[in-house]
């Protein structure tokens, strides 16, 4: 009878009714996309985004649903705080979903303030609220938290030396973490995108990355997805609909990664 009434309940209020979810990078693309469908799932969803302003229209333009702004640099302890409070003590789910692309610059071309800054928002700011967060999950005895990642988190030939660094590390945060903290109850995924139509900029900052990662790509790179699209993936797993996985890295490319 338990198990029918909570079936009931979430057909009338949505997969996250009654739910705290933070999502970051929620001000635009992949991240908007998020927000929205699970805000109008029923969630409570704290959006973080370095933009207030891109925050203010978010919540002008959905005044029907739950979302409650936090704009600041997310890879800062004070945001990262900052969220942790706008959450009120109680967070069901955590998409962590804020990244920036680098300029393809194959190793010997890296410098350090490229490399640097992609760490800093990619992984740490990752790591730092979901080290925030996991205690909370780990009172209530459940969670879910999905990271994510890229093709180039599974395959070196989608972007630059210190982008695809970066998404190898966040696969890494991800498989650890699931199986550290699965007996407790706590779920960790991520999703894996494609080419995404979403407002981050890939330069082409490299002639020896044109060279050899451009015939690559065009011959092997499927149509760019929606954020929406994007958006369907994360969700799934962020729910109870993803109840039994765990420590996944979910392609979500069009297919990209199977050639």
């Amino acid at each position: 009878m338990g198990n029918e009434t909570a079936w009931q309940e979430a057909a009338i209020n949505g997969r996250f009714g009654g739910k705290t979810i933070i999502v970051t990078g929620a001000g635009s693309g992949i991240g908007q996309a998020t927000a929205l469908r699970v805000a109008k799932e029923g969630g409570r969803v704290i959006a973080a985004d370095i933009s207030k302003e891109r925050l203010d229209a978010l919540v002008e333009e959905n005044g029907g649903l739950d979302l409650v702004p936090v704009a600041g640099d997310i890879s800062t302890e004070e945001t990262v705080a900052a969220v942790v409070v706008a959450a009120g003590g109680r967070v069901d789910a955590l998409a962590n979903i804020a990244g920036i692309m680098d300029n393809f610059a194959p190793i010997h071309e890296v410098d350090d303030a490229m490399w640097e800054r992609v760490f800093r928002i990619n992984v740490t700011a990752l790591m730092r609220l979901t080290r925030a967060v996991v205690p909370l999950m780990l009172e209530a005895g459940t969670g879910s938290v999905v990271n994510v990642a890229s093709e180039a988190g599974l395959r070196g030939s989608a972007a630059g030396a210190s982008y695809t660094a970066s998404k190898h590390a966040v696969v890494g945060l991800t498989k650890n973490s699931a199986v550290m903290y699965g007996p407790k109850g706590l779920r960790f995924n991520a999703v894996a995108p494609g080419p995404t139509i979403t407002n981050i900029e890939a330069v082409w900052g490299s002639q020896l990355a044109a060279e050899r990662l451009g015939p690559l790509m065009q011959a092997t790179v499927p149509t760019p997805a929606t954020a929406a699209q994007l958006a369907a993936s994360i969700t799934f797993l962020l729910s109870d609909d993803g109840t039994n996985v765990n420590g996944a890295i979910l392609a979500s490319d069009g297919g990209w990664s199977a050639l």
